[in-house]
């Protein structure tokens, strides 16, 4: 039987010749590769977000499956292909933030095992980010939860207002932390006819900054509520008190430190006139609406005949709607970075503000490499 001729591995593909306009195509797709946006909720309510974002860039949201099986699992199926793009995952967190959080991070993982080439999360309220700080024998859960999204494989993440600024230190890639103040200012000015007779109101010292913003720009008063009967965050253990004092301790006479004395709370004060002024209520989260509505009883009885409240993230947990509803408060506006239909058509006191336009410009100043400085005009650091 004779035997065959082997030939060298060149002769073997000397004679192949790619069809016309190939090389071409490869050479466009290496140097321009695209992006798709990607919704990663299982609920149609929390897709509208999305929807309107990919409306204003001229896009289709990415082919994708994300539901809970049976066992209460969650399972994300990618239809389409993603290698060497940028992909842009938008995550509204609805009233199950845990199954929120597990579908971000598997649909993440997916993409990356799918060689996405950068996957940017669009979480436009950053889930735990009021567990930021240490408690007494508990976590910063918030940091756990950055350590998860890198491990997934985002690399890039767009929010808005966190709840405190040092969040952006526990990633370990880049944070776009926008706001949604230009958007609150601008319906103030446009839906209150009145509002140069309005007076911006701090609910606590800890939010006197973000009101003071307002005030600068509206060119308004500015008042501040001292005194608040409910627990702040900053009254809470932090650890300092732990592990427990031991009763019969000896302490070395040269390390004996002044007592501190206890905090006591003074009288519920308002600084600053709000007589016959509309009252605004400005804060970033507007959740349990206990507070809010006893600051608007307050103001009411100083002489406010009108009370706003504008916040970031509206959240409205629990029974808000029906408090909100009998309370002093004439009107509450958030914007849609969290889902709030179903207490929209609770209360009507609730508004809403698109912030759609801002995620959108943000998309596609990264895809496109430009500047995110314009997104930040006249913003300073204490913003």
């Amino acid at each position: 039987m004779p035997r065959k001729l082997l030939l060298p591995y060149k002769s073997v593909f000397s004679h192949f010749r790619a069809p016309q306009g190939l090389h071409d195509t490869l050479a466009m797709n290496a140097a321009r590769s695209g992006y798709r946006v990607f919704s990663a909720n299982s609920t149609a309510a929390s897709t509208e977000l999305a929807k309107k974002i990919t409306e204003r860039l001229g896009a289709e949201l990415g082919k994708s499956v994300v539901y809970q099986e049976t066992n209460g699992e969650t399972r994300v199926e990618i239809k389409e292909s993603v290698r060497g793009q940028d992909i842009f995952i938008i995550q509204t967190i609805p009233r199950d933030v845990n199954t929120a959080v597990m579908e971000l991070l598997i649909m993440a993982y997916a993409l990356k095992t799918s060689c996405a080439r950068n996957i940017i999360g669009v979480i436009p309220y950053f889930p735990y980010s009021k567990q930021s700080k240490m408690r007494k024998r508990g976590s910063i859960v918030c940091k756990l939860l950055a350590s998860m999204l890198a491990k997934a494989g985002l690399t890039h993440i767009i929010t808005m207002d966190l709840h405190q600024k040092e969040i952006q230190g526990f990633f370990s890639f880049p944070v776009d932390n926008l706001r949604a103040s230009p958007f609150l200012l601008q319906y103030i000015q446009e839906e209150i006819p009145d509002y140069r007779n309005a007076v911006i109101v701090a609910k606590s010292p800890g939010a006197a900054k973000r009101a003071q913003s307002y005030a600068e720009r509206l060119r308004l008063g500015l008042a501040v509520i001292h005194g608040e009967a409910q627990c702040t965050e900053q009254d809470m253990d932090d650890g300092r008190h732990s592990p427990p004092m031991l009763k019969n301790a000896t302490v070395h006479p040269g390390l004996e430190l002044p007592l501190m004395m206890a905090k006591e709370k003074p009288p519920i004060t308002v600084v600053g006139d709000v007589g016959g002024r509309i009252a605004i209520i400005v804060d970033d989260i507007i959740d349990d609406v206990e507070s809010f509505v006893a600051a608007a009883e307050i103001l009411k009885e100083r002489g406010a005949y009108k009370i706003f409240v504008m916040a970031t993230h509206g959240l409205l947990s629990a029974d808000a709607p029906r408090l909100i509803e009998e309370s002093s408060i004439d009107e509450v506006v958030v914007t849609n970075t969290v889902p709030h239909e179903v207490q929209k058509l609770q209360c009507p006191k609730i508004k809403t503000v698109d912030i759609s336009l801002i995620l959108s410009e943000a998309i596609r100043r990264i895809h496109n490499g430009e500047s995110m400085a314009y997104l930040f005009r006249n913003i300073t650091v204490d913003d």
